[in-house]
């Protein structure tokens, strides 16, 4: 009596599932939607992460952010209205800008005024505008200089004059003069004639942030004129180096502890901003993956059933091998191998659908297809394979052999 090889075995399933390659499509195709799920889903979750990451490395590692309330709780999360912090209603001013100044060194610190404006251009009107007025040094502390051909920022002298300069976001530009180049044209900002001078490259918005398209960009007494006030909403300080950072942010809080409640503020640099948004993106993807592998299960139970009624199908031939010296446990592996393949192929399929649709997402959403994620979900639909092809590969391998052969 001879020991079948695995190869022998191999070939045997193989064969066997070609048989009937209708339902071997059909049986694999709950694992390829559920690893063409895991594959999109965390696809676009290492996307988002990547991009998220790349516009705080824009910024630069030397940034420091000055904030009102309270943003992150006590576990380094964000925090919310209802879970255990609490936001406070705190706007700065010009005279807390000029304390820090004094009271840090080595650094420049930029205020950050926000509105919301109607801007009209000669072709089209857009409403609630976020417009961003800050000084000179804005721009290039936030690497928010258009690129070359595409204008410049305002300078120290316009920013000192407050002059009507404007400098539009990449899609707002496009949408207020669709048919043409804004660099140099009119618009109107609450009644007030201003010049486009710049407009920068397209940026997008990050997770869960402003789409910076959409923003313009002008001396900050503009926008005390568009408030009616001279409320700072932020302030932003870009130190000499990194190191400076630890230490930056120990003085910041310290000088405004004097004058404002420990909740009315938060001092924090991008590292900590990133590492609060990527948390978020984790879990999100974590859980929408783990959500879209409930499908694989799905695909195990059809593939269990599957190989029953397979088992069923071939009793005659199971209790024909077995009456001529076939091992058990060789009927058990040949039973457990066709279930591995039935699920490997749908792994295949379900890794190249996955791959070829964060390929395309890509082009309208950040997704990033890694090795890690195509690893884990073809291993994971093997593994569906192995698990849910033991039992009918167990009733395969237990058939009385005189059984089998009277089985009609």
């Amino acid at each position: 009596m001879l020991k079948p090889s695995l190869d022998d075995l191999i070939k045997s399933s193989f064969r066997s599932i070609l048989k009937n390659k209708g339902r071997t499509m059909l049986t694999s195709l709950g694992i390829i939607i559920g690893v063409t799920s895991v594959i999109l889903l965390t696809a676009i979750g290492n996307g988002l992460k990547n991009y998220v990451t790349e516009q705080f490395n824009s910024l630069g590692a030397n940034t420091v952010f000055i904030s009102p309330g309270k943003i992150f709780n006590d576990n380094g999360g964000f925090n919310s209205s209802g879970g255990g912090g609490r936001f406070v209603s705190t706007s700065f001013s010009l005279t807390d800008v000029s304390t820090l100044k004094r009271a840090i060194k080595n650094a420049t610190i930029v205020p950050v005024a926000v509105s919301m404006v109607e801007i009209k251009s000669s072709k089209k009107t857009k409403s609630d505008v976020t417009i961003l007025g800050s000084t000179y040094q804005y721009a290039s502390s936030s690497n928010y200089l258009p690129s070359s051909g595409n204008g410049r920022s305002f300078t120290k002298e316009e920013d000192e004059k407050k002059a009507n300069v404007i400098v539009l976001g990449h899609s707002l530009a496009n949408d207020l003069f669709p048919n043409s180049s804004a660099l140099g044209k009119k618009i109107i900002v609450k009644s007030k004639n201003m010049k486009v001078i710049g407009v920068l490259d397209k940026k997008g918005g990050s997770f869960g942030g402003p789409d910076v398209d959409q923003y313009a960009f002008t001396p900050i007494g503009n926008v005390f004129d568009f408030t009616g006030n001279q409320t700072v909403n932020q302030m932003l300080i870009k130190t000499a180096n990194k190191d400076l950072v630890p230490q930056t942010k120990i003085d910041v809080t310290q000088v405004m502890l004097k004058k404002f409640d420990k909740d009315a503020f938060t001092v924090f640099d991008s590292s900590q901003l990133l590492s609060s948004i990527n948390s978020i993106i984790g879990v999100l993807t974590v859980g929408l993956a783990g959500i879209a592998a409930i499908s694989l299960v799905v695909g195990g139970i059809g593939i269990m059933n599957i190989m029953l009624v397979t088992v069923s199908e071939r009793t005659r031939e199971i209790g024909l091998r077995k009456a001529i010296g076939a091992y058990p446990r060789a009927i058990l592996i040949q039973f457990l191998i066709e279930a591995i393949i039935l699920s490997s192929i749908g792994g295949i399929i379900g890794i190249f659908l996955g791959s070829f649709g964060a390929f395309v997402i890509n082009k309208f959403f950040p997704a990033k297809v890694t090795f890690d994620s195509v690893a884990i979900a073809f291993g994971v639909s093997a593994l569906v394979g192995i698990i849910f092809g033991v039992a009918p590969a167990r009733r395969a391998s237990k058939l009385s052999p005189i059984e089998a052969l009277r089985y009609e």
